[in-house]
């Protein structure tokens, strides 16, 4: 990353906001504690944001309803596709010796780091478009509903860029302000992302040794188990299997419990592991599974079953195509 930071933002006095948030009480406010608690200096960001615009597409996008949620047999498509594996044995080719040092000091193997980058962002060619400064003041400052989160990450965003001597205005990303191949919101950047080949900056932008070692980073630190499994395909039997489904996403119930209630998982699994027990709607009718402890940090990563599934069953077929070249 090459830029000036917010130390270099000196080009308007604090009088002259642009129109999008000229006179607004929140920018002032946000200003003022920026610079009481935070040390920034206030003429700066108010140069800053006089070069911020509010972007009512994504207002519009955000406060779209919600699509109606796609079963696994719908979901599953979109993200296993031949592009999408020959593509992720090409970065897992190319980035080798990243992903093996990123195994050796956090114990995740390489195909979950090249499975969520290539979910996320097709390991790298959709990272987003929309300036990360005009789309987190947009969400705090005109999208009532999760003001106080898009502060906090605006927030966030601005005390990386000072931390990283990155012009705030020349940083893109998602709609929500999701940054980089891995699409790390800026409190996660702040908290789990790491210069991973020591040139003294943190760059998951445009540069893959980081971004490796920031996913490797991120799941380490949420519990991943070294070559720990993922998920296990159950059988279910009687009439009691549908107490055994997790309500949410966190384990309640062991296998030994589970297995009491009609789920029997084809692998050998110690009684008293916590798994997260989930059925899904598959091309070839339901399928019921164990969630295992690696599988919930997967879903810490986005809170949700089919998309860390998603990034397995990738994973699984990266190791297959890599393995048959």
């Amino acid at each position: 990353m090459i830029g000036v930071g917010i130390a270099g933002m000196l080009g308007a006095s604090a009088q002259t906001l642009a129109a999008d948030y000229r006179n607004s009480p929140q920018v002032t406010e946000f200003v003022e504690e920026m610079t009481r608690d935070y040390g920034f200096a206030s003429e700066q960001l108010y140069a800053l944001f006089a070069d911020v615009e509010r972007k009512q597409a994504i207002l519009d996008a955000i406060s779209r309803p919600a699509e109606k949620v796609k079963p696994w047999k719908e979901y599953r498509p979109i993200f296993i596709t031949d592009k999408r594996i020959a593509q992720g044995v090409e970065f897992w080719n190319k980035h080798q010796a990243a992903l093996e040092k990123a195994e050796a000091e956090y114990g995740v193997a390489p195909q979950f780091i090249v499975a969520i980058i290539g979910v996320e962002t097709f390991y790298g060619g959709n990272t987003g478009s929309w300036r990360v400064m005009d789309a987190l003041s947009t969400l705090a400052f005109d999208y009532p509903p999760r003001a106080p989160f898009f502060r906090k990450e605006l927030r966030e965003f601005l005390m990386l860029t000072r931390e990283e001597q990155v012009d705030p205005l020349s940083l893109k990303g998602s709609y929500a302000g999701a940054m980089g191949l891995p699409q790390f919101m800026p409190s996660s950047f702040r908290a789990y992302a790491v210069d991973f080949d020591g040139d003294g900056h943190i760059n998951i932008w445009s540069n893959p040794t980081d971004a490796i070692g920031s996913v490797a980073s991120y799941f380490k630190r949420h519990g991943w188990q070294a070559g720990g499994q993922v998920a296990s395909r159950v059988q279910v039997s009687g009439a009691r299997v549908d107490e055994g489904l997790t309500q949410g996403l966190d384990p309640v119930k062991n296998v030994a419990e589970l297995r009491a209630l009609g789920w029997n998982s084809q692998d050998r699994l110690a009684e008293d592991v916590p798994v997260t027990a989930f059925r899904l709607e598959g091309a070839e009718g339901d399928e019921y599974w164990f969630g295992l402890p690696n599988f919930y940090t997967i879903t810490r990563y986005n809170r949700s079953v089919m998309y860390a599934m998603a990034v397995n069953q990738l994973a699984e077929l990266l190791v297959e195509a890599r393995g048959n070249r």
